[in-house]
């Protein structure tokens, strides 16, 4: 059993980030000729492009992508679920913990984001790379305010370590506070 519970969520764990993935590119506007990006949305095209005909996109808020990566997560969710306990839990409390595991993927996926786009940065800073391009786009918008705000110190930046350390209090509220308190309720 826990070799199929594994399985299952390494699995989905892909499919949710594939289409979180989509979404935030979106979100952030990336350049969609980019070769990275394009395989990302070959991937979810599939799925995307039937619930865009049902569900038009509500401002820069693409809304076929938004229930794909909910409805992903959602799928996760249940089959963990059903997998640990033999039953599926009430609707409110599976859409709750998806949301919440939703929330704390994309958080988790800034944090990736981050790291690699330091990394690339530090090993590569000035190559001509895709999926640096990539990380580029979606860290940039994030660290722009905390630039303005922290001064450059001997000439290094510690907007991305001042992120980085947000993002981990914030896990840590979601997952030690926020979570237990709405699936107690």
């Amino acid at each position: 059993m826990p070799e199929l519970s594994f399985l299952i969520n390494s699995i989905f764990s892909l499919i949710v980030g594939v289409f979180l993935l989509r979404l935030l590119f979106q979100l952030m506007r990336t350049d969609f000729r980019n070769p990275f990006v394009q395989a990302i949305v070959r991937l979810t095209n599939p799925v995307v492009m039937p619930l865009r005909r049902i569900l038009p996109p509500i401002g820069r808020v693409d809304t076929a992508s938004v229930v794909a990566v909910i409805a992903a997560q959602l799928l996760q969710t249940a089959l963990i679920e059903l997998l640990y306990s033999g039953r599926l839990a009430s609707a409110g409390r599976l859409l709750i913990t998806a949301l919440l595991t939703l929330i704390d993927t994309t958080l988790y996926a800034f944090l990736i984001a981050i790291f690699a786009w330091w990394v690339i940065g530090m090993v590569a800073p000035d190559a001509y790379n895709p999926v640096s391009r990539v990380l580029s786009a979606i860290v940039e918008p994030i660290l722009r305010p905390f630039r303005r705000a922290l001064p450059l110190i001997g000439g290094f930046d510690f907007s991305p370590l001042a992120v980085t350390l947000l993002i981990i209090v914030l896990r840590m509220i979601l997952n030690d506070r926020i979570k237990p308190l709405l699936l107690d309720l």
